[in-house]
């Protein structure tokens, strides 16, 4: 876009050039909008079980793998059994043929030093929990410190995005194209919800699934994410893989 030209309150402001990460990262998302028709689907997840499992085993955790157990690591094991069970939401339309992708490289966005980028876990269905959360900590901190390279940038499947750990209630996300698909992560809140016909406290974090509506329907969008919250509402599925 150009500059706007003369402007009244000139004194009063500041112009600073866009940095060029900020720019790439500005015409990736006007392109993710012109070019795809995106619709964005909501859910709920109960992080109760998730939670408990943390609490149980994070000490141990910690002291053989050196690494926090997060959650992060419970949504990428979800989203890729959601991914097997929805191919298309891990595939990408090429002019007029669809790519399936029989991997599955999960973006996981991150701040870092110059703004949000979206380094890859390669071959992410293959790692373990602890492995998975070694690679989202290392992709943090190598952001943060601006020492990723275009190669960690590149070639993901599907994305994740937590806004929760900035307090996001709920949001919208884009998707990173040629992807079809990005889930949102939120902060975790307690909620009243009804649970056999009783009102109870549960700590609650909502999910939103951005989908390109050209090659996902909304059916699968919805049962995708109903996928996500099974696994996330039972734990115990993810690690025995049933």
């Amino acid at each position: 876009a150009q500059p706007s030209g003369p402007r009244p309150n000139a004194a009063r402001e500041e112009r600073v050039r866009m940095t060029p990460l900020r720019k790439r990262v500005a015409e990736r998302l006007i392109q993710a909008q012109s070019n795809a028709a995106l619709l964005t689907t909501f859910n709920e997840v109960d992080m109760g079980e998730v939670m408990a499992l943390r609490k149980k085993y994070n000490e141990k955790f910690q002291a053989k793998h050196g690494v926090k157990l997060g959650f992060m690591s419970f949504f990428v094991r979800a989203s890729i059994e959601a991914l097997k069970a929805f191919p298309q939401v891990n595939a990408e339309i090429d002019g007029e043929d669809v790519i399936f992708k029989h991997y599955y490289d999960i973006g996981v966005a991150v701040s870092g030093s110059r703004g949000l980028v979206v380094p890859v876990l390669r071959n992410a269905d293959k790692l373990s929990l602890a492995e998975l959360e070694k690679g989202v900590a290392d992709l943090g901190t190598r952001a943060r410190n601006d020492k990723l390279g275009l190669a960690d940038l590149q070639g993901g499947t599907f994305t994740i995005t937590n806004g929760g750990i900035f307090g996001s209630m709920l949001s919208t996300p884009i998707i990173n194209p040629p992807q079809t698909g990005i889930l949102g992560m939120h902060n975790i809140v307690d909620r009243a919800v009804v649970r056999d016909g009783q009102i109870v406290i549960r700590p609650i974090m909502y999910v939103a699934l951005t989908y390109d509506h050209r090659l996902i329907d909304g059916r699968e969008a919805v049962q995708f994410l109903v996928r996500v919250k099974e696994c996330i509402e039972d734990p115990e599925r993810l690690l025995l893989d049933v």
